[in-house]
């Protein structure tokens, strides 16, 4: 009979210890959000620049033979994932707060003042903006579309 043979023991190697790096706060984000924001080319559809009838607003180029499609040297460039901005900042206001929409003293209530910002919407008129505007106040509540007294002409 044969003798069973053990498993040589392993030499288990100590891994180098590595500071990682800090995670970066929202305004670091923010600041990122905004370069990248400016490098990133404006996405136009194809031919919107040779036919009036086509808009310039963004459609992916589905030809067969679609030089943009293909990314060919010279033509625009299509949206890809790479030109996005980071992932936790995503439609947040550029003051780092949530845009939410209010139409009411009662949506206006359940913001959180820490991390909502208030926009009124369109389709409310000069007296209910004034009542929600004063009701932010009291709440702290920062509200994006201010009410804006213009003087007017008799």
């Amino acid at each position: 009979m044969q003798k069973k043979r053990t498993p040589a023991k392993r030499r288990v190697r100590k891994k180098p210890t590595v500071e990682l790096p800090a995670k970066p706060t929202t305004k670091e984000l923010l600041n990122l959000r905004r370069k990248i924001s400016a490098r990133r080319p404006r996405f136009v559809r194809q031919e919107s620049w040779r036919y009036k009838r086509v808009a310039k607003s963004w459609r992916k180029p589905k030809g067969v033979d679609s030089k943009m499609r293909l990314s060919v040297k010279g033509w625009p460039r299509a949206v890809s994932v790479g030109y996005g901005g980071p992932r936790s900042v995503k439609g947040l206001h550029p003051s780092g707060l949530r845009d939410i929409l209010v139409h009411s003293v009662a949506e206006l209530e359940k913001l959180n003042p820490a991390t909502d910002a208030a926009r009124i919407g369109a389709n409310l008129g000069g007296r209910k903006r004034a009542q929600l505007s004063l009701r932010a106040k009291e709440l702290s509540i920062r509200i994006l579309n201010p009410l804006r007294l213009t003087a007017r002409e008799p």
